[in-house]
C-alpha cells in the first residue's frame, strides 16, 4: 500500500512555456480556440512532447460484484455484472463500439465478480467473490484490498508495455452507484439524500430507500471512516480501488489519465486525497447526469470536456472525449504559425 504515496512529478514547466508560446504564434486570434489551446497545452507538459499526441489508446474496465445489492439499492439484478462481462468480451457494449472507433487497446479485469467469466479474454485478479455488505460490516478486508489496488496497478503496466499515450480506466458492478454514493458522501463530508442518484434508472422512492441504506451505513462506521484508504476499505468496490490505484500509478509514471463519469470520478477523488500530486495528471471526459456528480467535480476542481447527458458508465464518457483531445492536439501541431503563413501577427 506503500506505493500509493511514492511521489508524482508535476508537468513539465518548460514544455509548458514552449506549448503555451506556440498557441501565441498560430494563425488565430489568441484564446479563439478556448479550451482545446489549454488541453493541448497541459498534454504538451504531460508528455513533455513539442508535439502532444494521443495516438495510443489504453481503456481497461474493471468488474466486480457488491454485497450492497442485497438491499435492493439498484434497478438490475447482480448477475448483470457477470453477463455484461461477456458482452464486454464479446465486443458487444457501446464502451467496445467507441473503443473500435479510435481503434485502442481494449481489457476487461474480473476484480471481484460474485460469479467468475471464464473467458480467455477477461484477465483475473479477483480480491474476492463480490465484496461484504456494507450496511452490516466493512466492504472488504486489507487483504483483500491490497488486491484490488494492485490489479489497478498491473493495469497501468500493461498500458506502460503498450506504449499508451492516455490511460482510461471503466467500471462494471451492479450496485456500484451505491458504493461510490457512499464514499462520495463520506469524503465531502455529505448527507447521503445530497449526493445519492437513479444509477441504474431507480424511481423516487427507491433513490431515497437507496440514500437511507447508505446514511445507516456511514453513521454505522462512523468510526472507522478516518482516512480515505478506511473509506475504500469500509464502503467502496474492489473496481474502484482497482481504479484509484490506477490512478495514482498512472501519474507516478507519467501517464496522463482520461476520467470517465460519478464512479470513476469518486475514484479520481479518492486517489487526489491519497496522494493529491496525482490531480495534475487527469483530464475529466465528461459530467454525468448521476447526481453526485457535480459536487464530486468541483471537490476535484475539474472542468469536464463534454457535456452530453450520459450515465453510462464503463468508461464510455470518457472514450467520447477522446476525439476533442486529439484534435486539440493536431490543431496545435499542424496550424501554420504567423511566420509561416506570412500573417501579419496584428491579427
Amino acid at each position: 500500500m506503500q506505493t500509493l504515496f511514492l511521489p508524482i512529478a508535476a508537468p513539465d514547466a518548460e514544455f509548458y512555456r514552449r506549448a503555451l508560446h506556440r498557441q501565441t504564434q498560430l494563425t488565430k486570434p489568441p484564446g479563439s480556440l478556448g479550451r482545446l489551446e489549454q488541453l493541448a497545452v497541459a498534454l504538451a507538459a504531460l508528455q513533455r512532447r513539442d508535439q502532444p499526441a494521443l495516438d495510443n489508446i489504453h481503456i481497461s474496465i474493471f468488474a466486480a460484484d457488491h454485497g450492497i445489492a442485497a438491499e435492493a439499492v439498484s434497478a438490475f439484478p447482480q448477475a448483470v455484472t457477470a453477463e455484461m462481462v461477456k458482452n464486454f468480451a464479446a465486443g458487444g457494449a457501446a464502451v467496445n463500439v467507441l473503443a473500435r472507433q479510435l481503434n485502442a487497446h481494449f481489457e476487461v479485469v474480473d476484480v471481484g465478480l460474485l460469479n467468475p467469466v471464464e473467458l480467455p479474454s477477461v484477465i483475473r485478479q479477483r480480491a474476492g467473490a463480490g465484496t461484504e455488505n456494507f450496511k452490516i460490516k466493512p466492504a472488504m478486508s486489507e487483504a483483500q484490498l491490497q488486491i484490488a489496488l494492485a490489479a489497478g496497478r498491473a493495469a497501468v503496466s500493461r498500458a506502460l508495455v503498450g506504449k499508451a499515450d492516455i490511460f482510461i480506466g471503466g467500471e462494471m458492478g451492479i450496485a456500484n452507484t451505491c458504493s461510490a454514493s457512499a464514499m462520495a458522501a463520506a469524503l465531502l463530508a455529505v448527507p447521503a439524500d445530497e449526493i445519492t442518484g437513479a444509477g441504474t434508472g431507480l424511481n423516487a422512492g427507491q433513490i431515497r430507500h437507496k440514500a437511507a441504506v447508505i446514511q445507516l451505513a456511514l453513521q454505522t462506521h462512523c468510526q472507522r471512516l478516518t482516512t480515505p484508504l478506511a473509506v475504500l476499505q469500509t464502503l467502496g468496490g474492489f473496481e474502484i480501488a482497482a481504479l484509484a490505484a490506477a490512478y495514482i500509478s498512472a501519474a507516478q509514471q507519467r501517464l496522463p489519465v482520461l476520467v470517465d463519469g460519478f464512479i470513476s470520478s469518486v475514484a479520481a477523488l479518492l486517489a487526489a486525497r491519497i496522494n493529491p500530486d496525482c490531480r495534475c495528471w487527469f483530464f475529466y471526459g465528461h459530467r454525468s447526469e448521476e447526481k453526485g456528480h457535480q459536487q464530486v467535480l468541483d471537490a476535484l476542481a475539474a472542468e469536464p470536456i463534454l457535456q452530453l447527458g450520459m450515465r453510462l458508465g464503463e468508461a464510455s464518457g470518457a472514450v467520447m472525449a477522446v476525439p476533442v483531445l486529439q484534435m486539440a492536439c493536431r490543431l496545435h501541431n499542424e496550424m501554420a504559425t504567423f511566420s509561416q503563413a506570412r500573417i501579419s501577427a496584428g491579427l
